[in-house]
């Protein structure tokens, strides 16, 4: 039996599924928290593999991994981190912007404080610049540790970076920023790149043949794992932040609203992420009080309550404004109310996030699939279908690392069909 594995480092930890070539989950695995340190990263990787029971480790024949998109790091030759990453919602990239509006397209996603080259550009100018050789996302380190290929990456990961993910390469007017690293080869989401490293075969007594595969994000491979595939279907993740991604015939970039598109086979995810969330629920409640809470809620009821949640001050989407401040206030008295109040803000966030990808050219939203910790909670799924006035269901699998691993199990099957032909 041929296994493969999808290992999802989303904002609140990692987490590792199985699957068989029919898409049953055979394991899964976790590890709490998501720090700042690559250590923590490598330490995470390692902790899943190894807690996947042996005999299933013994069949698995392809791997993939996402990460949170934006999260990067510069490294030396030999791939060691020469400064401590930046993490998808760092926005010191603010003081370059001016800069590259000077060169990047009028309204282009790298025009964002937290677009990977922003914080490419930012780097650049640190003295710590001179150490480095690679520029890398995320899930392109993480791969690097398993496959020890440096440089690679997958034009999901890639688009805020400038990728051209429409024509397949890096824009002419990428160059007009001589920043002095080597950029990532791109390649297709899920694509094999090398067989894995022997020592960590060996190891964690993977197959030698064991293939590891571009990555992708863990929105995509979230909305891969939705069961969504026709345009006008959403998903939504509920997770830590608020991530909005659309099916759709039209490309949508607009940066003024932190709005982009991913490639998706012949059709375009469009959408973006707000730093609004389970972050900021979590902040005031615990597990069990937003589980208790929720029940007594009557998700029939308006709240009149205009929060706009945010733990620190900024956001993405669907205001792109590095300094929006948080609005908190007024509490009410009760506990209740509070939530109330903060998942009706939520909602009416999510809804406006649509409502402005149509207004620019997107399909028009049919139904929304939901994603993440939040799509378990049904009083909130209420609050948002009134809002967004379309049926709202819950994912297919909820698991980031299952679509992952669907995206590894797709491409690794198509060339071991290949195989048999040639």
């Amino acid at each position: 039996m041929d296994l493969y594995l999808g290992i999802d480092y989303g904002t609140s930890g990692a987490r590792g599924v199985v699957i068989d070539d029919e898409g049953n989950v055979q394991t899964e695995v976790r590890y709490p928290g998501q720090k700042l340190e690559a250590a923590h990263w490598k330490s995470a990787l390692w902790s899943l593999l190894a807690a996947i029971p042996e005999p299933l480790r013994q069949q698995i024949r392809a791997i993939a991994i996402n990460g949170t998109s934006s999260t990067v790091l510069l490294c030396d030759a030999a791939g060691e981190p020469v400064d401590a990453p930046l993490l998808y919602n760092d926005a010191r990239g603010a003081v370059v912007l001016e800069q590259l509006r000077q060169i990047a397209p009028l309204n282009h996603t790298v025009l964002s404080a937290t677009s990977s080259l922003a914080k490419l550009l930012w780097m650049s100018q640190q003295a710590f610049f001179s150490e480095a050789r690679y520029f890398l996302h995320q899930a392109d380190w993480l791969g690097f540790l398993l496959h020890g290929q440096l440089g690679i990456s997958d034009y999901h990961n890639a688009l805020k970076l400038g990728y051209d993910v429409e024509a397949l390469q890096y824009p002419e007017w990428i160059e007009k920023l001589e920043i002095s690293i080597q950029l990532p080869q791109v390649f297709a989401p899920g694509t094999p790149i090398a067989e894995i490293r022997p020592d960590i075969a060996s190891q964690f007594g993977l197959p030698t043949d064991c293939l590891v595969c571009a990555g992708t994000t863990d929105s995509i491979a979230a909305f891969i794992a939705s069961g969504a595939e026709l345009p006008g279907e959403a998903v939504t993740s509920l997770g830590s932040t608020l991530v909005l991604k659309l099916l759709s015939h039209t490309r949508i970039e607009d940066a003024r609203y932190g709005i982009y598109s991913h490639r998706f086979g012949d059709l375009w995810l469009s959408g973006g992420a707000s730093n609004t969330g389970g972050a900021v629920l979590r902040e005031f409640f615990t597990n069990a009080e937003l589980e208790s809470l929720s029940q007594e809620i009557n998700p029939a009821k308006i709240s009149n309550l205009d929060y706009y949640p945010l733990l620190k001050a900024g956001d993405r989407f669907p205001i792109n404004d590095p300094k929006l401040p948080p609005r908190l206030t007024p509490r009410p008295e009760t506990p209740k109310e509070f939530l109330h109040g903060l998942l009706e803000s939520i909602a009416r966030i999510e809804a406006r996030g649509y409502e402005l990808l149509q207004s620019l050219g997107a399909n028009q939203v049919q139904r929304v699939y939901t994603a993440g910790g939040g799509a378990a909670n049904s009083t909130w799924t209420a609050i948002r279908q009134r809002h967004l006035k379309v049926p709202v269901v819950t994912s297919a699998n909820t698991e980031a690392a299952y679509g992952t691993a669907l995206l590894a199990k797709a491409k690794a099957s198509n060339q071991k069909d290949e195989k048999k032909f040639t």
